[in-house]
């Protein structure tokens, strides 16, 4: 899996590849930045093709040598809980493989990750970002509508149809 950061969530991870990485994967790739949330650094991922964004909140200097792994078990997790079936997150989860990053971004992307960040500021501003629910603030991100160059759908939807074609 390739993971696309922004240069400052580039200079926290070790082997970030200074030219861009081809994506083989078939689940496709992913972006990601680091925010800042009540003096607490998170990342907010957000998948290029469908943006379904996963948000990792409280992260230290060691969290980010296994990021990946952190990734994925934050990605079961919710696919857990739209109900996908046994079989078919283990495929997913060998689809997942191991996570590659890069700084190849899109601004497309990076502005549904700025969009994804302002509806996040909205979901978890009453309480403190280490209290929030991981699952619950990645199933609401996932079910609004998005837009991208035009075209509207939810996120949700088109990450289940994508993990559908693994059958």
């Amino acid at each position: 899996m390739l993971l696309h950061c922004t240069q400052k969530l580039a200079a926290k991870l070790p082997q970030v590849s200074a030219i861009p990485l081809a994506e083989t994967n078939p689940l496709g790739s992913w972006h990601a930045h680091l925010y800042t949330y009540d003096r607490r650094q998170c990342v907010l991922f957000c998948h290029d093709e469908s943006r379904y964004c996963l948000f990792l909140p409280g992260l230290i200097k060691a969290d980010f040598a296994k990021l990946g792994q952190l990734h994925r078990e934050l990605f079961l997790a919710t696919l857990v809980a739209l109900n996908v079936p046994d079989m078919l997150l283990n495929r997913v989860s060998l689809a997942l493989g191991s996570m590659q990053f890069d700084r190849n971004t899109d601004r497309s992307v990076l502005g549904s990750l700025r969009t994804a960040d302002i509806d996040l500021s909205w979901l978890i501003q009453d309480e403190h970002v280490l209290d929030c629910d991981l699952l619950a603030v990645a199933l609401r991100l996932n079910d609004r509508p998005t837009s991208v160059k035009g075209m509207w759908f939810h996120p949700a939807k088109v990450m289940l149809e994508r993990i559908d074609k693994l059958k």
